[in-house]
């Protein structure tokens, strides 16, 4: 097999774009050169066992079906669900959730992750502002364009 050459920069402008956009790989490809970027899926194994957390661990939501009469995706800092899933408020069990009511967050930081097809997804901060509700709990399921919580 021969070795074929390779652009180190370039490697890393893939990697970086992985970064920037949460993906999980890339690949590019010119003629019969072909470069792959990947990196690894957060553990689907960690959650799959967890029994849903204790109300106290799941910080000022509130019922969904309350959360819908308050406000709807209409609302200027509604953060919705862009796909069907489950949610899950931390990275793992037992660790503390991306963030709780009254935090300030940056346009882009993780909010909470979406699990769907054995795939957790990141959910971003689409701007900047501090997080006056979480309308969702740990394991919940949820649908597409539902409210998750509200940035202001």
């Amino acid at each position: 097999m021969s070795r074929i050459p390779f652009d180190t920069a370039e490697i890393r402008a893939l990697a970086q774009i992985l970064a920037d956009t949460g993906l999980t790989e890339i690949e590019i490809a010119e003629g019969e050169t072909r470069i792959r970027v990947a990196r690894a899926h957060p553990p689907a194994t960690t959650y799959t066992a967890m029994a849903p957390p204790a109300p106290a661990s799941a910080p000022a939501s509130i019922p969904a079906a309350a959360a819908a009469e308050m406000l709807d995706a209409d609302h200027p800092g509604a953060v919705t669900s862009p796909m069907v899933g489950v949610v899950y408020l931390s990275p793992e069990p037992g660790q503390p959730a991306f963030v709780m009511p009254g935090q300030m967050v940056a346009a882009g930081q993780t909010l909470l992750l979406i699990e769907a097809m054995k795939t957790f997804n990141m959910i971003k901060a689409p701007h900047s502002g501090t997080v006056t509700r979480i309308l969702v709990n740990t394991g919940a399921p949820v649908e597409f364009g539902e409210v998750l919580m509200v940035i202001e």
